[in-house]
C-alpha cells in the first residue's frame, strides 16, 4: 500500500514528466520500423542489412529529435542535475552497433532519461578520506537476558503470564496420586503454547476450536459467594463442549480445577448462528473456596482443558487491575479500521472535546489506521489521556492489511461479532478503574443539553431522577440518538454544507456543523449508553446483553442530554427515512458551550504535532513573494 499524497515525485519521475507527450509513440514506431525491415527484407542477406541500416538510421534520428526536447525541457526544469559532470544523453553515433557478420537487424539502443539520470547519480570526486577514523553510530547496548526480554514482553502483550511462568520453573512437581482427580499436571510451557494471528491462543476439542483473548478476575458481590474468572472467546459452535478451568495461583505448583460455563454474546436473530462462524462467548470458570487462603490471595493464570489431567497447550494471564481510587468515566472504541482515511485532525477535535466533558481515560483498538493517526495516538498516549491496544481476527479470517478492511466491509455480521471481543475486553480490565464505561464511535459524543457541565454533573442528575422514577441503580443509562449530517444546513446551505460559523476554524468539523435533524432515530434504536460496571456482564454497540440481574436501562430525557452523531449519510437500514432526516432540520450550537476552549486545545494539538507546518512555509513563501 502506498500514500502518493505523503510522498514528493522521484528526480527519475519529475525528468520523465517533462517528456514530450508523442515521446512514447515516436519511439515504439521507430523501433518498430527497424524490426519490420529486419523480418520482412529480401532473402538476399545484404538488402536485407540495407533495410536494417536504413531503418535503425530513422529510428536514430527520430529518437535524437525526442531527445533533444527532453534535454532541453531538463535543463529549463526547475529540477538541478545530480552532480556538475551530468550529461543528458550521448551522442546518436555511439548508439549504434557494428553489423552481425551474418547480416541480421542493426540492434538499436534507444535513448533514454533513465541513462541520463544514471549518468547524473554517478560518484563525485569528494575527498572521504575524511570519514576514514569516523566511527558510524551503531547501538552497542548490550543484548537482553531472556529474563529482561520476558519482562519486555509482558508489558506488551498483557495476556501472557510471563512472571509466574518463571516462577513456574522452579517450583517442586506435583506427585501423581492414585485416583484420575489427584493426577499430575503441570503447568503449560510457554513454548508449548498454541497463538493464533499474535493476539490469540487456541484451544481444540474433538469437534471445536476455542480462540482465546482474555482472562479478567471478577468478584463483584452480584455475581454471588464465589469470585469467578471471564475469559473472551470466539468459538465455532453455537453450543460449546464442556470444558474444564486449570486456575493457577503463584506459590502453588497444581491448579484448581472448575467447570466452564457459557454466556452467549450474540443474539441468534442477529444472524451467522449456525456452527462454523465464529461465536463471541465469555467462558466463566467459579474459583472453590481454598481452605487456609486469604480472600485477596487472586490467581495468575487460566487454561482450558478437555480432561483435568491434560497438559494445555493455552495460558492466560488474568488481569486484574484496582488502582486505590475508582474513576468515573471511560470511553472504549473499536477496532479502528481507517488505513486510507487521514481522520487525524477530526480525532484530535473529538478526543479534546471528550476530555472537556470530563472522560478520564479513553481506549482504542487497532485493526490499520492511517500513519497521521498512528501519529496523534502517539501523542495522546504520551499524555496519559489515551490507550492503544493492537487486536487482529481470530481463526482463519484475513489479516492482511486492506484485505481485511474489505472483508470487514462486505461480512458485516461477521464484523459485528468480531467488535465484542475489544468492546468486552475494556469492559473487564475497568471493572474497577471506572464507574461507567461509554462504547463511543470517534463520530459520536454525548452532549449535555441541560446546565449540566460535564458528564459528572449529568450522571448526578440522571441518578435523581431514575432513582425517583424507580428505587434502584440501572444496569446502562441511554441517550437517544440525533444526527448532525455533513450537508444540512437552511435555504441554500442545505445542499452543500459550506464552513461558516464565524471565529470558528474551518478544519473543526463539530464545531462547523450545527445543524442537526429534528427527529431523532425512534427511542431504543442507535442509542448509545453510561454502561453501570457494576451490573453489567456483557456489551453490544447499543444496550447490555448480560447483567447481574435484569439489564435495565434508564432513557435520559433528550432535554438532558443526546448522542450527537456526526456523518456523510444515514446508517443503512435508515436510507429510506433518511429524506426526512435531511428536509426537517434546526441549528443546534450546544456545542458552543466548550467553543474557545475546544479551539484552543486543538490548534495546541496540531500545531505541536506539526500539522500546520507545510501551510506555514506556503504563507511565508507567498509573503515573500509579494515583498518581491
Amino acid at each position: 500500500m502506498s500514500f502518493r499524497g505523503l510522498l514528493q515525485k522521484s528526480p527519475l519521475e519529475q525528468q520523465q514528466s517533462l517528456l514530450p507527450s508523442a515521446a512514447s509513440p515516436q519511439l515504439l514506431t521507430s523501433t518498430s520500423a527497424a524490426a519490420a525491415a529486419s523480418i520482412n527484407g529480401s532473402a538476399d542477406n545484404k538488402t536485407r542489412t540495407a533495410a536494417a541500416a536504413s531503418a535503425a538510421a530513422t529510428a536514430v534520428q527520430s529518437t535524437n529529435s525526442v531527445v533533444q526536447q527532453a534535454s532541453a525541457a531538463v535543463q529549463s526544469s526547475a529540477v538541478p542535475p545530480a552532480s556538475p559532470s551530468a550529461a543528458v544523453v550521448p551522442p546518436t553515433s555511439a548508439l549504434i552497433s557494428n553489423l552481425s557478420k551474418e547480416g541480421g537487424a542493426v540492434p538499436v539502443a534507444v535513448p533514454t532519461v533513465v541513462q541520463s539520470v544514471q549518468h547524473q547519480h554517478q560518484p563525485s570526486s569528494e575527498d572521504i578520506s575524511q570519514y576514514f577514523d569516523i566511527a558510524p553510530h551503531v547501538d552497542h547496548s548490550p543484548s537482553l537476558s531472556e529474563v529482561q526480554q520476558l519482562n519486555e514482553l509482558e508489558q506488551q502483550e498483557p495476556h501472557l503470564a510471563l512472571n509466574y511462568w518463571q516462577k513456574a520453573k522452579k517450583y517442586p512437581k506435583a506427585k501423581a496420586g492414585a485416583t484420575n482427580k489427584s493426577c499430575r499436571v503441570d503447568f503449560p510451557s510457554l513454548y508449548e503454547l498454541e497463538f493464533n494471528n499474535i493476539y490469540w491462543q487456541k484451544f481444540n476439542t474433538a469437534n471445536s476450536s476455542f480462540y482465546l483473548y482474555g482472562a479478567y478476575y471478577d468478584d463483584r458481590w452480584r455475581g454471588g459467594p464465589l469470585p469467578m474468572v471471564r475469559i473472551l472467546a470466539m468459538i465455532d459452535r453455537v453450543s460449546p463442549p464442556p470444558a474444564l478451568c486449570q486456575i493457577w495461583f503463584d506459590r502453588i505448583s497444581v491448579p484448581i480445577i472448575s467447570q466452564a460455563t457459557y454466556i452467549y454474546g450474540w443474539y441468534n436473530k442477529w444472524g451467522n448462528y449456525h456452527d462454523g462462524f465464529l461465536q463471541p462467548y465469555i467462558v466463566t470458570c467459579k474459583i472453590p473456596r481454598i481452605k487456609g487462603l486469604p480472600k485477596d490471595f487472586y490467581p495468575t493464570s487460566v487454561s482450558l482443558v478437555e480432561n483435568r489431567c491434560h497438559k494445555a497447550t493455552n495460558n492466560l494471564r488474568i488481569l486484574n487491575d484496582r488502582p486505590p481510587v475508582k474513576q468515573q468515566f471511560a470511553v472504549c472504541v473499536k477496532g479502528l479500521d481507517f488505513l486510507h482515511e487521514d481522520l487525524s485532525v477530526r480525532l484530535v477535535e473529538w478526543i479534546e472535546l471528550l476530555r472537556l466533558l470530563g472522560a478520564n481515560k479513553i481506549f482504542l483498538y487497532e485493526l490499520e489506521i492511517h500513519p497521521n493517526i498512528s501519529k496523534v495516538l502517539q501523542h495522546y498516549q504520551q499524555d496519559g489521556i489515551v490507550e492503544l491496544t493492537k487486536i487482529t481476527l481470530p481463526g482463519n479470517q484475513p489479516n492482511l492489511p486492506g484485505f481485511r478492511h474489505l472483508y470487514l466491509k462486505n461480512k458485516l455480521t461477521n464484523k459485528r461479532q468480531n467488535e465484542l471481543i475489544p468492546y468486552n475486553d475494556c469492559l473487564y480490565r475497568n471493572l474497577y478503574r471506572f464507574e461507567y464505561i461509554a462504547l463511543l464511535d470517534i463520530d459520536e459524543i454525548i452532549m449535555p443539553l441541560g446546565g449540566q457541565a460535564n458528564w459528572s454533573e449529568l450522571m448526578a442528575e440522571v441518578q435523581r431522577l431514575s432513582l425517583l422514577e424507580k428505587n434502584y441503580t440501572r444496569a446502562s443509562y441511554n441517550v437517544r440518538n440525533v444526527y448532525f449530517l455533513d450537508d444540512l444546513g437552511l435555504g441554500e446551505e442545505q445542499l452543500a454544507h459550506m464552513a461558516h460559523e464565524a471565529g470558528i476554524p474551518r478544519y473543526l468539523h463539530m464545531l462547523q456543523h450545527v445543524y442537526r435533524s429534528q427527529n431523532y432515530t425512534k427511542p431504543g434504536q442507535y442509542v448509545k449508553c453510561f454502561h453501570n460496571t457494576e451490573r453489567a456482564v456483557s456489551l453490544h454497540n447499543h444496550f447490555p446483553l448480560n447483567c447481574f440481574g435484569t439489564c435495565t436501562t434508564y432513557s435520559i430525557p433528550v432535554e438532558l442530554a443526546h448522542l450527537q452523531h456526526y456523518r456523510k449519510d444515514c446508517v443503512g437500514p435508515l436510507k429510506k427515512s433518511c429524506k426526512e432526516f435531511r428536509t426537517y432540520t434546526t441549528r443546534d450550537t450546544t456545542i458552543f458551550k466548550y467553543k474557545d476552549p475546544l479551539i484552543s486545545s486543538t490548534t495546541a494539538v496540531l500545531k505541536k504535532l506539526g500539522f500546520f507546518d507545510g501551510l506555514a512555509a506556503a504563507e511565508s513563501a507567498a509573503s515573500a513573494h509579494q515583498q518581491l
